[in-house]
This record gives structure tokens, sequence and C-alpha cells, in this order.
């Protein structure tokens, strides 16, 4: 018995949805694109990555919560709070436009990103380029940010004491973006933005940070490991496209 079509299901779904909002057609290609095989492209040498300045721009002793964003990025440039800063190539800061509504979250950067300088530019990062596509977005119209800055050894999760460490600077981050709604990629991010646990049982739930909403759903890394799962992610990120008025038909 072959398996069932996913377009099919998704159609079924947005159908219960039609006449109730405007639609923004996504294209059959952009959608087989998301959901076909991420293969790896050659990315940037470190060399080719822009360089970190020497020093701040900010005053000495100014506070994380009064920084604009250059001031915070040659901060964090400069960081050495926690063990991470031993081993990374490059800070990863930030991708994208500062004034953007739609903001990612993800955990923290893999060797393509710390190579780079850049969050997602390996295999996940290509993944999650064909979801802001298929959500009617260009990667340049959002901001993209991890809970740490620096690459954890062999890509491991960030711990405990390195996440809060680094955490006030993503959360200036979102403060000066000051974006309509935040997805966060992954458990790593559901728990040091929203204090949960479960991203399995509460992807897909709307909530909310400090008046912004918040859809959490699963990391584009899972969904590689899990090409099945990407329908799971799709309905979450269609319900994102609702709040900008977009809704995908067929």
């Amino acid at each position: 018995m072959g398996k069932p079509d996913i377009f099919d299901e998704i159609i079924g779904y947005l159908k219960e949805e039609s006449g109730r909002v405007k639609y923004a057609n996504v294209s059959e290609c952009i959608l087989n694109d998301f959901f076909s095989d991420v293969e790896k492209k050659p990315g940037k040498s470190a060399a080719q990555a822009k360089p970190s300045p020497s020093t701040p721009f900010h005053p000495s002793g100014r506070k994380v919560s009064e920084m604009d964003l250059d001031e915070l990025r040659a901060t964090v440039n400069n960081c050495t709070l926690c063990r991470l800063h031993e081993s990374r190539t490059n800070t990863v800061f930030s991708d994208g436009d500062f004034k953007a509504k739609l903001m990612f979250i993800g955990e923290g950067p893999g060797r393509d990103e710390d190579e780079q300088g850049l969050p997602f530019v390996g295999r996940a990062g290509q993944l999650l380029t064909r979801m802001i596509n298929a959500m009617q977005f260009e990667r340049r119209e959002v901001y993209i940010a991890n809970i740490v800055k620096c690459r954890p050894p062999d890509n491991r999760n960030p711990e405990q004491d390195e996440a809060e460490l680094c955490i006030p600077y993503l959360k200036r981050q979102i403060e000066l973006v000051n974006p309509e709604v935040i997805v966060l990629l992954g458990a790593v991010p559901l728990r040091y933005i929203l204090g949960k646990v479960g991203i399995t049982k509460l992807h897909g739930v709307w909530h909310e940070y400090n008046g912004i909403k918040v859809m959490p759903t699963l990391h584009p890394a899972y969904l590689l490991r899990n090409p099945p799962a990407k329908k799971d992610a799709w309905e979450d990120l269609q319900k994102v496209m609702k709040v900008f008025g977009k809704v995908h038909k067929k």
C-alpha cells in the first residue's frame, strides 16, 4: 500500500479554512523543494567571513539592556563569558532584517555556521531557508538568531550555564527587533525562551513572550533525520502564515 499524498492532507486542512482569510499561493516547486532532500552545498571559508571588530563600540560598563544592535554585536564578538569562546572560529550573531516582523530562534551554531559567522547555513540551514520560502517569505525578510552565539563542541546542545550567560544578548535582540511572531526551532529555544520542555507535544501550540506571539516547531536538523515530520512542521508554519494573512491554496 502506497503512502498517502501529503499534499492531499494539507489541502484537506486548508479547505476548512477557506473563505476566512486572504490567500497567498505557494508554488508547487517551492513546496516540493521544502519536502525534498537537502544536499550539502559548499559554503564560504572562514577566511571569507566578515572579520569581527577588535574592540567593542560601546562605552565601558554599558549594560546589555541599553545597547543598540551594533553595540550588541561588537560585545558578542569579544565575549569571553563562557568556555565556548575558547574553540570558536567566529561568533554567530544573526542574519536577516533587523526590522523583521518574523523571527526564528535556533539553539546554536554548527561547524558551517562557525566557519562563516552566520546562522543556519549548513544542511539544516538550507532546509530552514526552504521552510521560510514555503511560508511566502524571503530569508532576507526575516531575522534569525540562536540561544548561544558560539559553537558548542561536537555540535552538542549548549549547557545550562552557557545558555544562561548568553541569553541576555538574545533577549536584547528580541527587544530591538520587536517582531510580531517568533518561531522557536526545537527543544533548546523552547526551554530557554519559554521555560518549557517537550517540543514533540508543544510544537504547533501558540505561546507568548513579552507580548509577542511565539510558535514552537521542530528543528530543521530533526526534520532531516525524520522526513515524515515535515508534515507536522508545515502545519505549524501555516499557523504562522495566517497571522500575516497568508494561507497556501493549491
